[in-house]
């Protein structure tokens, strides 16, 4: 597959699509995955833990600490999910996923294209790497080069030993501050971005001066911020000047936390807004004339936000966020543009 073949394209784990074919998508998910965190990992193996069995008594106290409990964080389960996307598909009949599961969280490309088959759900998968402490440490001597070709390869030969093509570069991960490795990635990300056409998802840091750090390293080395999207923005500012800045570079402002309401965030004391917020923060971007540099996703990943486990599951943004919106007054054309026409752009090869 080369630039050209792509070109005017979206990309899916089961091929190349018509943009005009994608419906309301979700840009930051995991259908398959496993990010528990190393130390929780080894320490599971060094004592023989079993993952932890969720319950009506424990699920709140599990959903709450999110990260500690070995087990939650994963599901690598074809069943489960599978019930899960045909209940997005009862929200949302022809709602898609970009699936930003890459190498370090357990990416399974050929289990995605069986599940995207079986529920009849379009799945974009993502490439790339996550953050430095995932990697392993034999692989960040890799030069910038070589990750470039990396990635390249996963968007026009196959990930991981397999066929399937990722249709982004996502989501990149970067701690702050940005570790030697992760600045090698963010760089040949963006190259790989000017070689393929493809779209960047990146993860920043927990800091409000991480995301701009990202931008000036993307534009370095001439990627397209256009093309570019900042995730997690929920729990990176708290206040939306910071937000407008951000947007005034022309990166996308990715809001993914839907669903996520909590004044217990598993990783740092932050001012985590609500969704009836985060919808106010968007009003006011789009007031500011930022309307196509905006999308929504839930970015679930742990087994407590499945429905399967008592959560609000991958539909949570159709079922209840869209209605909201529209009690909100948010036009039928602003929630198109944000859930369709924008993810349609981004995913669409140039």
């Amino acid at each position: 597959m080369t630039k050209h073949n792509l070109k005017g394209k979206i990309q899916t784990v089961t091929g190349l699509i018509e943009p005009e074919s994608l419906g309301p998508t979700l840009m930051h998910e995991h259908i398959l995955w496993d990010v528990t965190r190393p130390e929780v990992s080894v320490d599971a193996k060094r004592k023989n833990i079993p993952e932890i069995t969720i319950t009506l008594e424990n699920v709140w106290e599990i959903n709450r600490r999110s990260t500690l409990d070995y087990g939650n964080q994963s599901n690598q389960k074809y069943s489960v999910a599978l019930e899960e996307l045909n209940r997005l598909r009862s929200d949302c009949a022809d709602a898609a996923i970009v699936d930003l599961t890459n190498f370090g969280i357990k990416p399974d490309p050929n289990g995605l294209r069986y599940l995207s088959e079986g529920a009849r759900v379009p799945i974009v998968q993502g490439a790339g790497y996550y953050v430095d402490e995932y990697i392993p440490e034999d692989l960040k001597s890799a030069t910038i080069d070589q990750l470039t070709r990396e990635i390249v390869d996963q968007v026009t030969v196959g990930c991981w030993g397999t066929d399937v093509r990722a249709g982004i570069i996502g989501e990149i991960g970067c701690m702050w501050p940005l570790r030697p490795f992760e600045r090698k990635v963010l760089q040949a990300a963006a190259l790989a971005q000017q070689e393929t056409g493809a779209s960047i998802n990146v993860h920043p840091g927990r800091h409000r001066d991480a995301p701009f750090e990202i931008v000036d390293v993307i534009q370095s080395v001439g990627g397209n911020v256009d093309r570019l999207i900042m995730s997690h923005i929920d729990r990176t500012f708290s206040e939306i000047d910071d937000v407008i800045k951000l947007a005034e570079t022309g990166c996308v402002i990715e809001y993914d936390f839907f669903g996520i309401e909590t004044s217990y965030y598993w990783f740092n004391d932050t001012d985590l807004p609500t969704d009836y917020m985060r919808l106010a923060f968007v009003r006011t971007l789009i007031e500011k004339g930022f309307e196509r540099q905006i999308v929504f996703s839930q970015d679930i990943c742990t087994k407590t936000r499945l429905a399967s486990f008592g959560g609000h599951g991958y539909g949570h943004l159709f079922r209840n966020v869209v209605p909201l919106m529209q009690r909100k007054e948010f036009s039928n054309k602003e929630i198109q543009i944000i859930l369709q026409d924008t993810p349609r752009f981004l995913l669409t090869f140039v």
